[in-house]
């Protein structure tokens, strides 16, 4: 499938530089870009491969200064690396678009609701009264227990795990191997010593445009449910314990876990491995540095922890600019302590 600069230039809000008819039909980094393929310039550390490059088609920012002639045609935006993660989604879309049907062996229950454009890969379970909106896919083995239901335009990938009573809502991208309502680590400690399992009858509500990465955890709540808010990240191998909310826009890097009841405000940014307790809410636009370990809530928005246990990330610099100087303090230290002991002895003799 082939695009021209022009077409290019529509999709992105962009204005054309150079050839219009100047046509792609692939993708290149611009170190290594060949004739027919598309590519962009956004970190200047990389300026210098503009002129060198054979992209046919480049993206670049309306802001640039050329040093020198290009051979690519230009496409101008006022955000390159946004644009073209546009297009890519856009390629994306095409492709996946493509697959509709059902491939075989797959089971889908007759009390099933399946949408129009819908893929059902190989290998999949479809449960009893699942609900899958028009132009989901659901790739091979993938998993939807009984009275879940999964939106429009999402996508599940292969070995996929979408417990019973769940709801995926419109355009959530689900990665392969990735567990959602798993029960919650819920147990009772006993007289004897033994605990006893709470048995966990919520569910989990991913809300629409959601990612979720591979290999990740989200447990269902005991009662109620977690909720994956509007628009939130999660990357790989993440736990997400039950009754957690974590909100619109949030983003989460990989190996982080939450505990249980832990509320977690909007456009928060948590670093990977970082581990947040259970029963703390974490303010709107809080940044928590990765491997931090966050004990208590963080209340004052926009905030930036580190360390573990995590505090106010100036301070925590501070303390580590001090920290490197201690050897230094020391000797200052004891040659002040060896002054202040000659001073003494002289004022003795006088």
């Amino acid at each position: 499938m082939q695009f021209t600069a022009s077409q290019i230039a529509l999709l992105v809000n962009g204005k054309v530089e150079g050839d219009p008819n100047a046509a792609v039909g692939s993708f290149g980094k611009i170190e290594e870009a060949a004739a027919g393929q598309l590519s962009f310039l956004a970190n200047p550390k990389y300026e210098d491969f503009l002129y060198s490059t054979s992209a046919s088609i480049v993206i670049v920012n309306e802001s640039l200064e050329l040093k020198q002639p290009v051979s690519a045609a230009l496409v101008r935006v006022p955000d390159a690396y946004t644009a073209f993660a546009t297009l890519l989604s856009k390629y994306q879309e095409l492709k996946t678009q493509q697959l509709v049907g059902r491939q075989e062996p797959s089971y889908v229950s007759p009390s099933a609701t399946i949408g129009q454009g819908v893929f059902i890969g190989a290998f999949a379970y479809i449960g009893e009264n699942v609900t899958i909106a028009d132009n989901a896919k659901i790739f091979p083995n993938a998993y939807i227990g009984n009275n879940a239901s999964v939106g429009e335009n999402s996508i599940i990938h292969p070995g996929v795990k979408i417990y019973h009573d769940c709801k995926i809502g419109r355009k959530v991208t689900i990665h392969a191997g990735t567990v959602i309502g798993s029960d919650g680590f819920g147990f009772a400690p006993q007289a004897d010593g033994s605990f006893k399992k709470v048995p966990q009858i919520g569910n989990v509500v991913v809300e629409d445009g959601v990612e979720i990465g591979a290999n990740a955890t989200i447990d269902r709540a005991t009662i109620g449910s977690t909720i994956i808010r509007s628009g939130a990240k999660l990357d790989n191998l993440i736990q997400v314990a039950h009754n957690v909310e974590v909100g619109n826009n949030t983003v989460i890097a990989a190996q982080a876990g939450v505990s249980g009841s832990t509320k977690i405000g909007s456009n928060v940014m948590i670093g990977g491995q970082a581990g947040i307790v259970g029963h703390i809410t974490i303010a709107d636009g809080s940044k928590i540095n990765a491997q931090s370990g966050v004990s208590k809530s963080i209340k004052q928005p926009n905030t930036a922890v580190t360390g573990s246990p995590a505090f106010d990330y100036t301070s925590a610099l501070r303390s580590q600019a001090v920290s490197r100087n201690l050897p230094e303090l020391e000797r200052r230290i004891l040659e002040l302590e060896h002054q202040l002991k000659q001073l003494m002895a002289e004022r003795t003799t006088i």
